[in-house]
């Protein structure tokens, strides 16, 4: 195996729920990725586990696996799974099944993968699909990978924000540059979500959003806040949230010295957007930016929290338990997640900023 780099940071990879297709994308990613020169990867999951699935699922690459510490200077290789084994009882998990099983080893991974970053021992977390019902049946009553980070931290759920990263098209023109969406509310009822939305929240969602696309970009992003009525409110005809709430943001984040437009027509801001007139969008609520973003490519999209004191990127899909073993599962959003926190890493980003 190549020499150790002391220059190289370390980003650990999450499988998610075992049971479901991450270890899937996870293992194919691996093999695939060119981050490899640029950080060190290792895999935060059981032996028996990563080992188990590249027996069953053919199409997989054919990988050795090495259990390695946490502290292990080496550099990763395409061939060769570095394993980081959790700290935590070994169980079997069935696949392609909801069990407690399930939702307890994705924890336990995130756990040894959260204490590494707070010791810093790693840079970044990549993490793969949970289910939140596994989730629950493990006595864990959390959303999601991204409330269970801002607990951790020992912050509110409401500190974190959810943004999706859309990079460029494979086929996309010369100097595409991709296309974020931060939401502003997240995985809560439409009610509730629309009862809590303020320019202050607004605000916040903007700023954070600015501030990860210029690492993203290397440049001033050009951001849209999308409005929350159909057409954009009609002057006050079909609601004034766009007068009340979101022009004041709107103000104070071109005040801030932000390059903003906004309240948009969600309609057809996103259709803009997609053609490169916006380097982001802030959402109000969750499928507000979700659809629009899957639509345009589902299977590149990658998830990046902010307002935690971390990197941490995840897949945007979920768990495919239908599909587990069939040698189907895309690896191209955990492909683009893994490139999406080397990026951040190598610019210094933190969540928070």
């Amino acid at each position: 195996m190549p020499s150790a780099s002391p220059t190289l940071k370390t980003l650990l990879l999450t499988c998610g729920d075992p049971a479901g297709i991450g270890p899937e994308v996870v293992l194919a990613a691996w093999h695939a990725t060119d981050v490899h020169a640029r950080a060190r990867l290792r895999v935060v999951a059981a032996a028996g586990l990563i080992e188990d699935v590249l027996a069953t699922v053919p199409s997989l690459p054919r990988l050795r696996v090495a259990t390695v510490a946490i502290d292990d200077p080496r550099p990763s290789t395409p061939d060769t799974v570095l394993l980081v084994e959790p700290d935590a009882p070994r169980e079997q998990v069935p696949r392609g099944m909801i069990t407690a099983a399930g939702g307890r080893s994705a924890v336990a991974a995130l756990e040894t993968a959260f204490m590494a970053i707070r010791s810093a021992a790693a840079a970044g977390i990549v993490t793969g699909p949970l289910h939140k019902e596994a989730l629950h049946a493990a006595g864990q009553h959390v959303p999601g990978h991204t409330e269970w980070l801002a607990r951790a931290c020992g912050l509110p759920d409401s500190a974190a924000s959810m943004m999706l990263w859309l990079p460029p098209a494979p086929a996309a023109r010369v100097g595409a540059a991709g296309l974020g969406v931060v939401h502003v509310t997240l995985h809560e009822s439409l009610a509730h979500a629309l009862a809590h939305l303020s320019t202050e929240h607004i605000v916040h969602a903007g700023e954070r959003l600015a501030s990860l696309l210029a690492a993203m970009l290397g440049r001033r992003p050009r951001i849209a806040v999308a409005a929350l009525n159909p057409h954009g409110g009609e002057g006050g005809l079909f609601g004034n949230e766009e007068q009340r709430m979101i022009a004041p943001a709107v103000d104070r984040l071109a005040a801030g010295g932000l390059d903003v437009a906004g309240p948009l027509p969600a309609d057809t801001l996103f259709l803009k957007a997609s053609r490169g007139e916006f380097d982001g969008v802030v959402a109000l609520y969750h499928d507000q930016g979700h659809i629009p973003i899957k639509l345009l490519g589902m299977h590149r999209a990658v998830n990046i929290t902010l307002g935690l004191p971390l990197v941490r990127t995840s897949v945007a899909h979920g768990t495919a338990f239908d599909i587990v073993g069939t040698g189907t599962a895309d690896p191209a959003s955990m492909l683009a997640a893994i490139n999406a926190a080397a990026r951040l890493v190598d610019a210094g980003w933190l969540g928070a900023d």
